[in-house]
């Protein structure tokens, strides 16, 4: 039976209670109310008075019955939310229990990991304290390898002193024989003129020629669209190479001003360009932050140099061996190439942009010409910067090696032209003009092959020509409408290529 009904049953007997009283009640007072109903005269008074109390007793007990009842159904209303009370409770309590029970059994496993994590942590300490250990006498090896380097170091540039004051002894021997022979006219004897250069007679020496001033334009090619930047002759070869903003490479016998062979690949704008002393591979820089690398009697590309993060502006050759490749570029890194496998041996980073650059003779050491208008010195192999100098006010523009490489021309934004002397960097040659005004941060200067003369483009269309010897000018070619970009001398003598914004390459004989 549930509990409601237990409930209703209890109220109808109480009610059933309350009711059997009442009658016992009347029925104990019937005789009363009989005898009260009789007309006697003696007992009037006090008849009347008792049953006015037991009338008044029987409406107290209706009242006492009706509180009862009340209290009976508040007690039941109590009594059923009391029970649903303590049913949430007993739920409350169930729930609880099993959180606890759930709660314990995550602490639980929460403890096991906090122990597996301390003895994790136990061993990374100890391999912590091995590897600083390690570190440590990896530290001392350090500096006894940086102390031995050191030391070598200075030994090899005591050893490269020694050698360059061989090679001064050895030039100067040489030129002192040259001076002989050309007094005492042996020198028709011992060289053979063919076409008008003469060449030494040794097999596989290269030609010996004196250059002349040009004065007259043998050529007017329309070679580029959007202009030509760079220029440059094949060794010992009338042939010149040029690169310009329509992103190919053109070979043009400067014979008959035709074009030879075209090369295509370049992805940006040919900004520089370098070719090997065996004249199979022609190197560009590009303003798509890659080297090209062609090969020339095949026409495709053997490499494509990557690892510059800007536009490439500079590159070069070794002039001992055509396997190393030295450029610049915008990215404030100066990067040295293996051309046998195609990449990156090593990366020089300065803060200042470099915007010209060439081997020197030994292929030991780099020039270079910055931004901010200083010539450096670097070392091949370790990269470390062995010398500068302020060579110009201004951005330099160009750095050109002389035939013999003792002198590097440099040429700045500051519209001068300055020769410096590999070995001591002084300067030992300035030049400039009134009208004479480099056009661009990559206008190419040059030097002639036999060393006397000096070739360089202005912003007015002319190019301008001093002699070495004598510090003036002894030449104006006047021939373009445009900014002159770059000259380039024949390594034969003649002739000189000049090359314009508008991509127009005028050859001068």
């Amino acid at each position: 039976m549930s509990q409601d009904e237990i409930a209703r049953e209890a109220i109808k007997h109480a009610l059933r209670a309350l009711r059997k009283r009442h009658l016992l009640e009347e029925g104990a007072h019937g005789p009363a109310f009989i005898a009260l109903s009789r007309p006697i005269v003696s007992q009037g008074s006090e008849w009347k008075e008792k049953a006015e109390n037991l009338e008044l007793e029987l409406q107290q007990c209706y009242k006492a019955q009706s509180r009862l009842s009340e209290q009976l159904v508040v007690e039941v209303a109590e009594s059923r939310s009391s029970k649903a009370l303590a049913q949430e409770k007993e739920e409350a309590i169930s729930n609880l229990q099993t959180e606890l029970t759930q709660t314990r059994d995550e602490c639980s496993q929460l403890k096991m990991d906090l122990e597996e994590k301390i003895k994790a942590l136990e061993l990374v300490l100890s391999e912590h304290l091995e590897l600083r250990a390690q570190l440590e006498e990896m530290t001392i090896k350090a500096k006894n390898a940086e102390a031995e380097n050191k030391m070598l170091i200075d030994r090899w540039m005591l050893q490269k002193m020694q050698d360059a004051e061989r090679l001064n002894e050895a030039n100067a021997i040489y030129e002192e024989m040259v001076d002989r022979l050309k007094a005492s006219g042996l020198e028709s004897l011992a060289r053979q003129q063919v076409d008008g250069v003469v060449r030494r007679n040794e097999d596989g020496a290269e030609f010996f020629l004196e250059s002349s001033v040009p004065s007259v334009c043998k050529h007017r090619i329309n070679a580029h669209e959007g202009g030509c930047a760079s220029t440059l002759f094949e060794y010992n070869s009338g042939k010149l190479i040029s690169g310009g903003q329509d992103r190919s490479i053109k070979i043009w016998d400067t014979n008959s001003g035709s074009l030879s062979n075209t090369l295509y690949g370049c992805l940006g704008s040919v900004l520089d360009l370098t070719i090997t002393h065996d004249n199979r591979s022609v190197v560009a820089a590009s303003s798509s932050n890659n080297l090209y690398v062609w090969d020339v009697n095949s026409g495709r590309i053997r490499h494509t140099l990557t690892g510059h993060t800007d536009k490439v502006c500079a590159v070069d050759v070794s002039k001992i061996s055509s396997r190393h490749v030295v450029s610049a570029a915008y990215d404030r890194t100066i990067k040295v190439w293996d051309l046998n496998k195609g990449y990156c041996i090593n990366t020089i980073i300065f803060y200042s942009n470099c915007n010209a650059l060439c081997f020197s003779m030994d292929g030991q050491t780099i020039c270079s010409g910055h931004v901010d208008g200083n010539l450096r010195l670097w070392d091949i192999h370790t990269g470390k910067l062995l010398s500068e100098v302020a060579a110009h006010s201004l951005a330099v523009t160009s750095i050109s090696l002389s035939r013999n490489g003792n002198v590097v021309l440099t040429s700045g934004r500051d519209n001068v032209h300055n020769l410096f002397d590999m070995r001591s960097l002084e300067i030992c040659g300035t030049f400039r003009a009134t009208g004479n005004r480099v056009a661009s941060n990559w206008s190419r200067s040059c030097v002639s092959p036999d060393d006397n003369y000096v070739a360089a483009g202005s912003a007015d269309g002319s190019v301008y020509i001093w002699s070495i010897s004598k510090g003036d000018i002894v030449g104006t070619l006047g021939e373009h409408t445009s900014p002159v970009l770059c000259c380039s001398w024949s390594g034969l003598g003649k002739p000189l290529a000049s090359a314009d914004k508008n991509g127009i390459i005028c050859t001068w004989t």
